[in-house]
């Protein structure tokens, strides 16, 4: 077992194309020789936004702070904390901070998403 305080993994910049204030803390993942998942924790600056993309897997978030607005190239869904969005595989998604404090999620992924 091993427990980890969450402030004491680096924030690092998403760095991928289209994202803007966005910073990841992956809090769960290969270092931990977790077999499955990822934990990753990601925080969205007012006015910030991850990018509209989509991958071949799955994820699961979690919202639990801050006002925010699920994209999917289609439509717009409102989040709040206690929110839950599971975005299927090859769907195309974007998460954007619609308030002025941050927007904070956990967000699961298969461990191997290359």
């Amino acid at each position: 077992m091993e427990i980890r305080v969450s402030e004491s993994v680096p924030a690092n910049p998403v760095g991928e194309r289209g994202a803007e204030g966005v910073t990841v803390r992956v809090l769960i993942g290969p270092n931990q020789n977790a077999p499955n998942f990822n934990m990753r924790f990601f925080e969205v600056d007012s006015g910030g936004h991850t990018p509209l993309h989509t991958h071949h897997w799955e994820h699961e978030v979690y919202v639990l702070a801050g006002q925010g607005t699920v994209r999917t190239g289609k439509d717009e869904h409102k989040v709040s904390p206690g929110d839950c969005v599971y975005i299927r595989p090859d769907e195309k998604h974007q998460f954007v901070n619609a308030g002025s404090k941050p927007l904070k999620f956990l967000c699961i992924v298969p461990r191997d998403t290359r």
